[in-house]
């Protein structure tokens, strides 16, 4: 199968895993994080990990939009189904995130509300024109590859005048959260973990390009390898870094060229700034307030815009005090660290957010990996 068995070949596998083993220096570290929750499933899936050696260690980032997603944002959704009367559409793996009173968006569901899980946001659209009676509003969540088929329905329903349609929007911005991870104040707090390189996401990068990784290996002096979501896209993707560690180099590099390109997407750029503009901060689960990294509705949409229509106002509320998300999501800790982890909250009880979507670390970590923590005793 074209583009898939080639990057899924175990010798090819072994033998970059043979270079990578090859190219370490010892006594150096190599601390590489890849903020993609693809890649993270991806690690987790194929064992990547295993095949590294012991100094190149793999630091799970936050670039799961499910897991960053805060409880005050879904409170507000559920809000809207329940207190509103909306018909409330969202992507099916939003449906489980934990909110307050120990609510989620399928738990309301439950309790009555209209909610329903779509595939894309002119689904969201669809629904709002066969419900002319009822108030549709599309809870929408992602980085920058979901954020360019909500900026079309938002202009498709202008265009076509669907007053009773309207997007929540908590669409959220890969570059400003890698900032937030290299210098803020909370790193202080809960302590930091070295990161000498980045695997770039795949998937953003398509919409913007490679270009807006250049600030973190000018400014902080850290290599980014964007890379394809395939096991050898990965293994590749650290090769290309421990090659850029050993030579003290920090470059953008691009092993998805076959799909990534310096300028990204120039037709969604363009329709996401006629929609969309920065908002001054947004809260992200585990990360807290991050300046700049998120979009809200540009006024000439207000009309479809749910925060506005529905005079909605958002309020923090604090994740459960036992959870370690926040440390796992900056690589401070890992899943296994969380007193929770595989007790209280698992895939199918999800205490945190990391647990909730496959992308998560905590969510891969007890797919594929949980066992390895067990202590082997003889019988």
């Amino acid at each position: 199968m074209k583009y898939i068995d080639e990057f899924r070949d175990g010798e090819q596998a072994r033998h970059i895993a043979a270079n990578i083993a090859a190219e370490v220096r010892p006594g150096t570290s190599y601390n590489f994080m890849e903020f993609c929750g693809g890649h993270t499933h991806a690690i987790s899936r194929y064992g990547i990990t295993d095949m590294l050696p012991p100094s190149v260690r793999m630091i799970h980032g936050p670039g799961c939009p499910v897991c960053v997603l805060p409880i005050g944002r879904v409170d507000l959704a559920i809000s809207l189904a329940l207190d509103r009367g909306v018909i409330l559409c969202t992507y099916g793996d939003t449906m489980r995130v934990p909110a307050s009173d120990s609510l989620s968006l399928i738990k309301a569901k439950a309790r009555g509300a209209d909610i329903r899980m779509v595939y894309s946001a002119g689904d969201a659209l669809k629904l709002a024109e066969q419900h002319p009676d009822r108030e549709v509003v599309f809870f929408a969540i992602g980085f920058e590859t979901t954020t360019p088929p909500t900026a079309l329905v938002l202009r498709d329903a202008a265009a076509r005048g669907v007053g009773n349609f309207s997007v929540l929007s908590c669409h959220v911005l890969t570059p400003s959260a890698i900032t937030h991870i290299l210098e803020s104040a909370e790193v202080r707090q809960l302590g930091t973990v070295p990161i000498d390189g980045f695997i770039g996401p795949a998937h953003v990068s398509i919409v913007i390009g490679s270009q807006p990784y250049e600030h973190f290996a000018q400014e902080y002096r850290k290599p980014v390898v964007i890379t394809g979501f395939e096991p050898l896209d990965v293994m590749q993707g650290i090769l290309m870094l421990v090659r850029q560690v050993n030579a003290g180099r920090a470059e953008v590099e691009n092993e998805f060229s076959r799909a990534v390109t310096p300028e990204g997407n120039l037709a969604a750029q363009k329709l996401v700034s006629q929609v969309f503009e920065l908002r001054e901060s947004f809260e992200w689960r585990g990360l807290g307030e991050v300046p700049y990294s998120a979009l809200k509705i540009r006024p000439a949409f207000a009309a479809w815009d749910a925060e506005r229509k529905f005079d909605l106002h958002y309020a923090s509320v604090p994740d459960h005090k036992q959870c370690e998300c926040g440390a796992i999501l900056r690589g401070v800790k890992r899943p296994a660290d969380c007193k929770l982890f595989g007790t209280v909250c698992t895939p199918e009880s999800p205490m945190g957010s990391c647990m909730v979507s496959n992308e998560g670390a905590c969510a891969a970590h007890y797919s594929y990996g949980r066992f390895k923590d067990m202590k082997v005793v003889s019988a």
